[in-house]
């Protein structure tokens, strides 16, 4: 394994001004972003479909960098990154795990929205040693019907946002009444306050290689979550149109000793509209002590 690290040097008191770092494995450079005290296990954050390092909110990365390290990146052919997007979910976990064992980590916390949670399922269960905890949030297991039509509101949102010229995500995400455009107006100005050293884009090309990873994820048969054995905590809005609420509640089903988390009133931004309320109970979850079991039955 070749590695190239470009100064792991300095962590930042906020998300907005956290330095953009880059390593190289296997000839892909992965592109990150690191703050909050080193030490301990850090945690990993993995975003959302056609996101990159600036759609990470800052009200909610910043409170669990206080006492935990930290690391947001983006996968291969996202943002910054080079290569190509992987044509598989389980791909995308396995580019994860070589990141994570890159940087000189062998276990890690996973913080996972979306696209990133389902990619978080499959690092569990395919590297099942390297994760600790699990939060994932708005996102649905494999085999789970109508996740494929993830495509379908998505191009139909971006319509709706471009027809009145607003952030894709205000539909995507957020409820469309009085609370849910408020909260949606606040959400993409806070994005929007990191104003220099900002990630590049993601292509459409890479957004539609995501799509595609979805829909067959969607259409796949469905995993045995029983292998998920980490601590995992499951949050959504009460009215997600992207990946449908009743997902985390299976989510929650199937994943042995699983929490979850339901905002009233929210959609599939709900960490983004509750972002204080959930801040807290996500450093809570993380900092509990608890005793997960191994794949072969033992303590860690």
């Amino acid at each position: 394994m070749n590695t190239n690290d470009h100064a792991r040097n300095g962590t930042g008191a906020s998300y907005k001004a956290a330095p953009n770092l880059t390593r190289t494995v296997d000839g892909v450079t992965y592109a990150y972003r690191e703050l909050g005290p080193k030490g301990g296990i850090p945690v990993l954050f993995l975003v959302h479909l056609a996101a990159t390092l600036d759609n990470w909110d800052p009200r909610v990365i910043d409170p669990i960098a206080q006492n935990h390290h930290v690391i947001a990146f983006d996968n291969r052919g996202v943002g910054a990154s080079t290569g190509e997007v992987p044509g598989s979910i389980e791909e995308m976990a396995d580019d994860a795990c070589a990141f994570i064992r890159a940087l000189g980590f062998d276990l890690v916390d996973v913080f996972a929205l979306s696209l990133g949670g389902m990619v978080a399922q499959g690092l569990a269960t395919r590297h099942p040693e390297l994760v600790r905890k699990l939060v994932l949030i708005g996102t649905g297991p494999q085999g789970g019907k109508s996740t494929d039509r993830v495509a379908a509101t998505t191009y139909l949102d971006m319509v709706r946002a471009t027809l009145s010229r607003s952030d894709p995500k205000e539909f995507l995400f957020f409820n469309r009444d009085a609370e849910g455009k408020q909260a949606a107006k606040a959400f993409v100005k806070r994005l929007e306050e990191r104003t220099v050293d900002r990630d590049a884009p993601i292509s459409f090309r890479a957004f539609w290689s995501q799509l595609k990873a979805i829909k067959d994820w969607g259409r796949a048969a469905p995993m045995d979550l029983a292998r998920i054995t980490q601590p995992t905590l499951i949050v959504n809005g009460d009215n997600d149109r992207m990946v449908p609420t009743k997902f985390s509640n299976d989510l929650h089903c199937r994943i042995n000793g699983s929490e979850l988390i339901i905002y009233q009133g929210a959609g599939h931004g709900s960490i983004f509209q509750f972002h204080e309320q959930f801040a807290l109970a996500a450093v809570e979850f993380l900092d509990r002590q608890a005793v997960a079991q191994s794949p072969d039955g033992g303590a860690r």
